[in-house]
């Protein structure tokens, strides 16, 4: 049976060594402040941005909220954007997702500033992530590279299979690993019409999986011994799921994420690290 991954106990961790970094910074008088640039009023964007003020506050970073209205145009948002890259009282800032339809999302990030970019989206940020020297970068992408590390494990020459190619987990987890030698697939909705997701999962050493859809991988897909790092996060009835069918995979894998539990804690630390990474950079 799979050793069931702790996310709670490794973002603890990082949590510590940010408390530090904190402590330094506060002895010069630098107080991180982050800015949560908001278009719209989106319920399940709400709790997530509560979620953000609760743990940044308890750790001693300021948090602020810029709520802006629905109907707000593109050359708006740039402008509020500009503002808070020009405020020095402001150390990161971090933009809630989704925005509006008409609102090219790319174009937003490629405004904010890389040195305050907190969710390293900018395409500066995701350009050190292929020299292999992120100062920040997408937070998931790096709960699950610091998972691993976490682990012990030597990547070099491992089978990995990544399944899902998004901008903010996919292409930046596939590159940190390949990084480390890792011989690297990502597979997507191509894979799978081709017919061909099975094969290249039951060959994973290290499997990936952050898609969005409840159980798309069967647990009997699982190489045996293999670490599988579940991303998704999906509502089924009154439960949370992952993207592996958690009960039959755990019975196979040899170390195995839980959802909730997993992967989500250590995305949290992530973000308060890049937080203070920003205002280090910024204040030094």
């Amino acid at each position: 049976m799979g050793n069931i991954i702790d996310g709670k106990v490794i973002a603890e961790k990082i949590k510590e060594e940010v408390k530090k970094d904190l402590e330094l910074l506060k002895s010069k008088g630098v107080v991180p402040k982050l800015v949560s640039v908001s278009v719209g009023e989106n319920p399940a964007s709400m709790v997530y941005i509560n979620q953000q003020k609760k743990n940044c506050e308890k750790i001693g970073i300021n948090y602020e909220i810029l709520q802006l209205p629905e109907n707000l145009g593109e050359k708006e948002l740039c402008e509020n954007i500009e503002k808070l890259n020009n405020n020095n009282d402001v150390t990161g800032i971090i933009l809630q997702l989704p925005l509006p339809k008409v609102i090219d999302t790319r174009k937003i990030q490629s405004k904010i500033a890389p040195e305050k970019d907190v969710e390293g989206v900018n395409p500066a940020n995701m350009g050190w992530i292929v020299y292999g020297r992120p100062y920040v970068g997408p937070c998931t992408a790096l709960a699950v590279k610091e998972i691993i590390e976490y682990l012990g494990v030597n990547l070099y020459g491992k089978e990995v299979v990544m399944v899902g190619h998004s901008d903010i987990v996919g292409k930046p987890v596939a590159l940190l690993l390949v990084d480390k030698f890792a011989t690297t697939t990502i597979c997507h909705i191509g894979t799978s019409d081709a017919g061909k997701l099975e094969e290249h999962v039951r060959n994973a050493e290290i499997l990936i999986v952050a898609v969005g859809k409840a159980n798309l991988i069967p647990g009997d897909w699982i190489k045996e011994g293999a670490i599988v790092i579940d991303v998704g996060i999906n509502r089924v009835g009154d439960k949370i799921v992952g993207d592996v069918e958690f009960e039959k995979a755990k019975e196979k894998a040899g170390w195995i994420t839980p959802v909730p539990g997993g992967v989500g804690p250590v995305t949290t630390a992530i973000l308060l690290r890049n937080v203070v990474n920003c205002c280090k950079i910024i204040k030094s």
